[in-house]
C-alpha cells in the first residue's frame, strides 16, 4: 500500500471572498435587534462565499489531511479510536447545536439529564462515587484532579508539599501537579514498573499523591497497584489515576477497585469523541465519597423528576472553565457507552489487548521489544538496533510511514526507552489492517538507508527544521484591515 498526499493550492477563505457570487443561498431566521447597548459598531470582516465554494474549500483542506478515516492510525497513548457517525450525526442535530447556555434550567431539562446520567455511568465505569464533566480536556482534568488534592488537605490543616510520579508519566502529570502548587518528584521504574521498594521510601508525610497510569505508558500492568495503594493510604496520601489508557480494562477492572481516589477520564481516548486539533475535548473528573464536596462547581443535581445545577457547594474549587462542559462532546460519549452497553465496552478492550499483543508479535524480529511480557493495549518497540547496525533512527522509521499511508506512532517517549515507537492499534483494527501495518514495519526495517533517511517522498512537506518551526511559529491566520477585509 503506498499514499500519495493531495496537493492543493488552497487559498484562503478570505481571499476568494466575493460579495457578488451567485450560489445557494440560505435565508438566516428573523431575529429581534439585539439591545442596543450590545450592538458591536465595528465592521466584522467575513467572507462572501458560495455554499458551492465553501465545501469545496473544506474538502480540499480535508483531501490534504491524515485522520483515521483515511488509514491506520497508531498514534501511542493517545488512543486514535475511529469516530462512529452515528454518534457525529446525533451531536450535529439542531435540537443539540441550538441549545444556549444561558437558556433557563425548564428548557434544557434533557441535555440536564444526559449529563446527569453520563455521571452515573462514568461513575460506575471507573469505580468512583462521584464525577464532574466540567473539566475541557483531559490535562484540565488532572488539574482539577491536583486542586482536589491540595483542597482536601487544606482542609485537614495538613501542609502536604509533594507529588510523586514515575518517570514513565505522562508529560501533564508533572505539569498539573506543578501548576496545582506542588513539587514534583521523580520515581524510577524497576523493569518498566513502579519500584514499590522505593515508593515506600519515598512516601513520607508531606506527600500528597502519586500520579499513577494504569496500564503504564509501556502497556505495562502494575500488576503490585493494590500494595501501592496501601503504601500511600497508610501515609494518608492519595492515589491518582490518570485515565489515558483505560481502553485497556474498561469491563475487566476499575480504578477503584485498585485503590484509586481521584481520576481523570479522557472521552476521546477511551469513549470514541473527536481527538486532537486542540478542542474541543472534555476529561471529566471522578472522586470517592470523601472528595466529593471539593468537585468544580456547578453540580448537576437531580430533585424527583426534575434536574438542576448546584453552585451551593463551598468547599468546590470552583469553576475551571465558563459554562458547564463540552456538551457535543459529552453527548457523543453517553451516545457511544449507550450503543456499546457494559458487554461491547468490554470486548472492546479485549480487542484493543489482543490486537496490540498480535502486532507486536508481528514485528518483533525486526524491533526490539523491551520488558518483553503480556501487553495491554499499547506497547513500546525500539529501534536501537537499527540505528546501531545502519544508522536508521525512529524518525525516520516514522516519517517513512508516511509513505505506505499509515499514520506513525509516538517516538521518542517514554523517555526511558531509547528510539522508542509508542504504538496502539486500538480495537477499530481488523487482521487485515493489523497484517498491513506489521508488513510495513518489517519492510521500512530492511530498506536501505538513503530511501528511510529522505523520506517521506510522498508528502507536501519533506522535513522541516522542527527546533525552529516550534521557536519560530508562522500562521496561516492573518489580521483582517478594518477597510474591506484586505489581508495585511
Amino acid at each position: 500500500m503506498t499514499f500519495s498526499q493531495a496537493q492543493w493550492e488552497e487559498p484562503l477563505l478570505v481571499e476568494i471572498d466575493s460579495p457578488a457570487v451567485f450560489g445557494f443561498d440560505r435565508k438566516v431566521p428573523h431575529a429581534e435587534p439585539l439591545d442596543k447597548g450590545r450592538l458591536n459598531r465595528k465592521k466584522i470582516c467575513i467572507p462572501s462565499v458560495s455554499e458551492r465554494d465553501l465545501m469545496r474549500h473544506y474538502v480540499n483542506l480535508s483531501q490534504m489531511n491524515f485522520s483515521v478515516d483515511n488509514g491506520p492510525h497508531l498514534l501511542g497513548s493517545c488512543t486514535m479510536k475511529y469516530n462512529p457517525k452515528l454518534s457525529e450525526t446525533l451531536a450535529s442535530s439542531s435540537k443539540v447545536t441550538r441549545l444556549h447556555p444561558l437558556q433557563p434550567e425548564e428548557t434544557v431539562q434533557g441535555s440536564l439529564r444526559v449529563m446527569y446520567e453520563l455521571e452515573r455511568l462514568l461513575a460506575k465505569i471507573s469505580g468512583m462515587d462521584e464525577v464532574s464533566l466540567q473539566p475541557a480536556g483531559g490535562a484540565q482534568g488532572e488539574f482539577a484532579g491536583m486542586l482536589i488534592t491540595r483542597a482536601y488537605f487544606s482542609s485537614r490543616g495538613e501542609k502536604r508539599r509533594r507529588v510523586l510520579v514515575p518517570d514513565s508519566a505522562h508529560g501533564t502529570n508533572p505539569a498539573s501537579a506543578a501548576m496545582a502548587g506542588f513539587e514534583v518528584v521523580e520515581l524510577p521504574s524497576r523493569d518498566g514498573m513502579i519500584d514499590v521498594d522505593l515508593l515506600r521510601s519515598a512516601v513520607t508525610d508531606d506527600v500528597a499523591a502519586l500520579m499513577l497510569t494504569n496500564p503504564n505508558t509501556l502497556g505495562l500492568f502494575e500488576e503490585r497497584v493494590e500494595e501501592v495503594a496501601s503504601i500511600l493510604h497508610g501515609r494518608g496520601a492519595l492515589l491518582y489515576y490518570d485515565g489515558a489508557n483505560m481502553n485497556a480494562i474498561v469491563g475487566k477492572t476499575t480504578p477503584g477497585l485498585m485503590g484509586f481516589d481521584i481520576v481523570h477520564f479522557n472521552l476521546h481516548k477511551t469513549f470514541a469523541t473527536p481527538h486532537g486539533g486542540g478542542g474541543p475535548g472534555a476529561g471529566p473528573i471522578g472522586v470517592k465519597s470523601f472528595l466529593a464536596r471539593f468537585l468544580p462547581v456547578p453540580r448537576i443535581v437531580k430533585d424527583g423528576d426534575t434536574y438542576r445545577f448546584d453552585y451551593d457547594r463551598p468547599e468546590s474549587i470552583g469553576k475551571l472553565h465558563s459554562f458547564y462542559g463540552n456538551f457535543g462532546i459529552l453527548l457523543r460519549a453517553y451516545i457511544y457507552i449507550l450503543l456499546n452497553g457494559g458487554d461491547g465496552l468490554r470486548r472492546n478492550s479485549e480487542q484493543a489487548v489482543l490486537n496490540a499483543n498480535y502486532l507486536m508479535r508481528k514485528i518483533s524480529n525486526a524491533y526490539e521489544i523491551p520488558y518483553k511480557t503480556l501487553k495491554k493495549h499499547e506497547f513500546v518497540a525500539s529501534a536501537s538496533s537499527l540505528k546501531s547496525e545502519k544508522g536508521i533512527t525512529a524518525l525516520d522509521i516514522a516519517k517513512r510511514m508516511m509513505d505506505y499511508g499509515v499514520h506513525p506512532p509516538t517516538i521518542y517517549f517514554p523517555l526511558i526507552v531509547p528510539e522508542s515507537l509508542m504504538i496502539e492499534p486500538t480495537e477499530n483494527l481488523s487482521m487485515q489492517s493489523l497484517d498491513m501495518v506489521a508488513s510495513v514495519f518489517n519492510r521500512i526495517a530492511a530498506e536501505d538507508e538513503k530511501i528511510l533517511k529522505e523520506s517521506p517522498h510522498s508528502t507536501l512537506r519533506r522535513r522541516i527544521n522542527e527546533v525552529k518551526a516550534a521557536r519560530d511559529m508562522v500562521f496561516n491566520w492573518r489580521e483582517l484591515s478594518d477597510n474591506g477585509g484586505v489581508p495585511r
